[in-house]
């Protein structure tokens, strides 16, 4: 029997996230996730286990809201890096889930090193 769509996504996620896991011990992880209708991104400490700071398009402040777009992903990426500076976070890894880098999840990245974050 083939494997389904969300299989095959969540084999890819486990397999990005290991490789990661190897490589950046001990720095924060931005992780993305992409919906149908919108974006989030999310700055975690995985050694105490904390989210450090958030940004998704369903903020209103953002003005974004009920947008999924190349310019919605630009928004978060660019509050994501404003909202890093402030909990004092540089350097991080990307993390992009089982998502490919293209499209939203490149656009958003793009801002966040335009932002300041270096991954």
């Amino acid at each position: 029997m083939a494997n389904s769509k969300r299989h095959l996504f969540l084999k890819r996620r486990l397999r990005v996230r290991n490789k990661l896991r190897k490589m950046n011990a001990g720095r924060v992880r931005l992780s993305v996730h992409r919906s149908n209708k919108n974006i989030s991104v999310q700055l975690i400490d995985d050694v105490q286990g904390k989210t450090l700071a958030a940004a998704s398009s369903l903020e209103k402040d953002l003005g974004v809201v009920g947008k999924n777009n190349v310019e919605a992903a630009a928004k978060v990426g660019t509050a994501i890096a404003e909202r890093a500076k402030k909990a004092g976070v540089e350097e991080c890894y990307f993390d992009r889930g089982g998502f490919l880098f293209h499209g939203k999840v490149k656009a958003l990245a793009d801002a966040a090193r335009e932002g300041g974050l270096k991954f």
